[in-house]
């Protein structure tokens, strides 16, 4: 049963992630910008969704993020997740929320940016589909625990952005907000370790940077996908010990 799980899991997250290069590509643009609505021939783009392609620009010529490299990653995403949550009901929302942090990740390493047409949602969907999933029998996390942890973690990295905003983007503020609330889903422990990854991940990343003379050690760097590595890490091991 678990590996038919698995596989179905897989399934969606090839398919989800196979619809994000465009919404990647329109949301790819520096602070202050509105978003794309054009390819970068300048013709005009209709939806959010699919492929990363413009027929006008002739033989369907691709930019921005593949659509196999994103299908790759969020099937392999969703398969972990779908192998260590089992059964259990949650596992609904952690596959609805994965697509999401996918696309948040790819759009943060490309510009630097965290829309909040898509954090802020992300901490409400992940609230409500918990609350829902929380009536259900045979869940295995507690929905106050997850509201408590998004509200914990939100404020805890708002403290960080107001003790140095050079270092931490206020996006990654409200992207704690989600990653609060699905760890927490779990409890403290859970929380703990899927924020302490997340910082783990990034001070890591920065050294080998500085090490290989590709930046300073006043450099910024994009927080957003550490944070949601760790996220997963964190929710990959609370799901597990569940």
């Amino acid at each position: 049963m678990t590996g038919l799980i698995v596989a179905l899991a897989a399934l969606w997250g090839a398919a989800a992630g196979a619809l994000l290069p465009r919404a990647a590509h329109r949301f790819s643009v520096p602070s202050g910008e509105p978003w794309r609505r054009t390819c970068p021939e300048g013709h005009r783009l209709g939806g959010w969704l699919g492929p990363v392609s413009c027929p006008t620009c002739g033989r369907g010529r691709s930019y921005g993020p593949g659509a196999l490299l994103l299908a790759t990653v969020t099937a392999l995403v969703c398969a972990a997740l779908a192998a260590a949550t089992g059964t259990r009901p949650e596992l609904a929302v952690w596959l609805l929320l994965a697509p999401a942090g996918v696309l948040l990740a790819v759009i943060d390493l490309r510009v630097r940016r965290l829309p909040d047409p898509l954090t802020l949602p992300l901490a409400a969907a992940a609230l409500t589909l918990l609350g829902l999933v929380s009536l259900v029998p045979e869940h295995a996390g507690s929905w106050t625990d997850a509201l408590l942890g998004a509200l914990v973690l939100g404020a805890g990295y708002w403290v960080l952005w107001r003790i140095n905003p050079g270092g931490m983007g206020f996006g990654d503020v409200k992207l704690a907000l989600g990653a609060g609330a699905v760890l927490g889903w779990y409890g403290w422990d859970t929380v703990l370790l899927g924020t302490f990854a997340g910082f783990l991940l990034g001070a890591l990343w920065g050294g080998a940077l500085v090490l290989v003379g590709r930046a300073g050690r006043k450099t910024a760097i994009p927080f957003g996908p550490f944070l949601i590595v760790g996220a997963y890490a964190g929710l990959l091991i609370g799901a597990y010990t569940a």
